[in-house]
């Protein structure tokens, strides 16, 4: 992995913190392989952020991600980015390092911001900015149990790979078809919103060559 490469990409193709703006709404959504589906909820939609968290190591970028806590209401067990709701007052990127913070005891110091990728809307009616952070060394995390069962790494290589990516599908009580983006790395299973927000980053990143490999092995080793 050419972590200079990989820096200066993201740096150059992801929005700039300042021109972020809640109301300009999605760019990407769970209705994007299913449309014409309605959102499980009503009302308008409501806004959170996650933090796309990329380590740099020797053997090149790593992003942090975690799995539910069981004892969670809702998503038990998902592997999912650290995040949640806007507090109000909070940009995209002071709720993903708060969220990170609470979530995983990442220093907000320690993560240099950026940009942000494309707002995605979710079928249960929240509106997710991803907040790109860069880690210069690998932090010392703790997750709460309340929260988080457990944090892991996934190699950048993996997740930019278009060949890992899958359309996968679930039947909903009623009948209805689901479609779904996945990426399966050893024994862990990144599914839903999570997927389709690592789809949108490298489609942002690399967009859609006839040959993806072209552009996304100018950033690997």
């Amino acid at each position: 992995m050419s972590l200079t490469t990989l820096r200066e990409r993201l740096a150059q193709h992801l929005l700039t913190p300042a021109d972020w703006r809640l109301e300009a709404g999605p760019t990407r959504s769970d209705f994007d392989l299913n449309p014409g589906a309605s959102r499980w909820v009503e009302g308008p939609l409501k806004p959170a952020a996650v933090l796309i968290a990329l380590v740099a190591t020797d053997d090149g970028a790593r992003v942090l991600m975690t799995r539910r806590a069981d004892s969670l209401a809702r998503h038990t067990g998902q592997i999912a980015f650290p995040g949640g709701r806007l507090d109000p007052g909070e940009t995209a990127v002071d709720a993903a390092l708060r969220e990170a913070w609470e979530e995983v005891a990442l220093d907000p110091e320690a993560v240099e911001v950026l940009g942000l990728s494309d707002a995605y809307e979710t079928g249960t009616g929240y509106l997710v900015t991803p907040v790109v952070g860069w880690l210069a060394d690998r932090p010392t995390l703790t997750a709460s149990p309340n929260e988080v069962a457990e944090v892991f790494e996934v190699p950048w290589d993996v997740l930019m790979d278009p060949a890992m990516l899958k359309r996968d599908h679930l039947e909903t009580p009623a009948g209805v078809r689901r479609r779904f983006w996945s990426v399966t790395y050893e024994d862990r299973y990144i599914w839903g919103v999570t997927a389709g927000i690592v789809r949108a980053l490298r489609l942002r990143l690399y967009g859609d060559e006839g040959d993806p490999m072209l552009a996304t092995t100018e950033d690997a080793a």
